[in-house]
């Protein structure tokens, strides 16, 4: 008797089996088809401006004559356009990189905190972020005034001189990125501090029954299970921040002397205000390969990581 329920239940479990994959089968299906339309949406709303911008890279300046790679074969040999090459790796790189410290820091902070504390906190660090981006920028813009600047006001109470924040090119690129970091280091912050709560309590516990010291624990126990966010975190920013219009265009337009423009700013600049179209897309293309050679070793270091583990 023992045996005849047995076989009958070795003979149902494939079948069972075979039941739950057509199950699994038939749920993702729906799932896929419930999904498509929003994804084609987003396909269209991505693919075609997309190729838009190739096809318009490739005619004159009046937009009615094909001439191929011409306009890269330009910027090529444009002086210009490797200045704002320069100036946009800098401007998004150092960017990128004192957000995340920034981030990395102040999450930690909030995290040792208090509950009641913590969400006051949070509400008040995110503040930069909430606000619309062009409005804050001109708050800043008003801060950095050649003749009104409250800035240098509080720098005389210090017997220092006024600093020509947006009329010299060293002080103008540093003014568009400590006002990134200022919109964009609040990011940082609640994606690290998400990231921290994630962390077991246990993992620290035995560190500090090894003996670990602060520091030890943060760079065996913390960084180690934050770095996949860390680096989704700076990969999306990077992307941001090179695309990056308002800041720049609000506060400098590319001044002095082109020196703080970025590829999206020097495209507005030639594309709508030169009033040339196709040039100013040829501009905007050039961000996709070194967008794409981040993301890919980015990327790629991550896979790398969850297949090890």
């Amino acid at each position: 008797m023992a045996n005849g329920i047995a076989a009958k239940a070795r003979a149902s479990s494939p079948a069972r089996r075979m039941t739950m994959q057509k199950l699994m089968r038939r749920r993702s299906t729906i799932a896929f088809g419930l999904a498509l339309p929003l994804i084609l949406l987003v396909a269209g709303l991505v693919i075609y401006p997309a190729f838009y911008a190739v096809y318009l890279s490739m005619l004159d300046r009046t937009m009615s004559t094909f001439t191929g790679l011409r306009n890269i074969i330009f910027l090529l040999h444009f002086d210009t356009f490797w200045m704002v090459v320069k100036q946009a790796c800098i401007f998004a790189i150092s960017a990128v990189i004192f957000k995340a410290l920034i981030g990395f820091v102040s999450s930690h902070f909030v995290h040792n905190l208090p509950a009641k504390g913590q969400r006051k906190w949070r509400g008040m660090l995110l503040v930069p972020w909430v606000i619309p981006t062009a409005m804050s920028t001109i708050a800043w813009f008003w801060l950095f005034d050649p003749s009104y600047s409250a800035l240098n006001w509080i720098l005389a109470k210090f017997g220092i001189g006024p600093i020509p924040w947006l009329g010299v090119t060293a002080w103008a690129r540093f003014s568009v990125i400590l006002v990134n970091v200022w919109y964009g280091a609040p990011f940082f912050l609640i994606m690290y501090l998400a990231a921290l709560k994630s962390v077991p309590d246990q993992l620290y516990e035995a560190a500090a029954i090894d003996g670990a010291n602060w520091w030890q624990k943060v760079w065996y126990v913390t960084l180690p299970m934050m770095r996949n966010i860390i680096a989704i975190t700076m990969l999306f920013s990077l992307i941001v921040t090179f695309a990056n219009f308002d800041i720049v265009r609000i506060l400098t337009a590319g001044g002095p002397v082109d020196s703080t423009h970025i590829f999206a700013t020097w495209a507005f600049a030639l594309g709508i205000q030169g009033n040339n179209i196709p040039m100013g897309a040829s501009v905007s293309l050039f961000m996709l390969p070194i967008l794409g050679v981040a993301a890919f070793f980015i990327l790629r270091d991550i896979s790398k990581r969850g297949s090890s583990v």
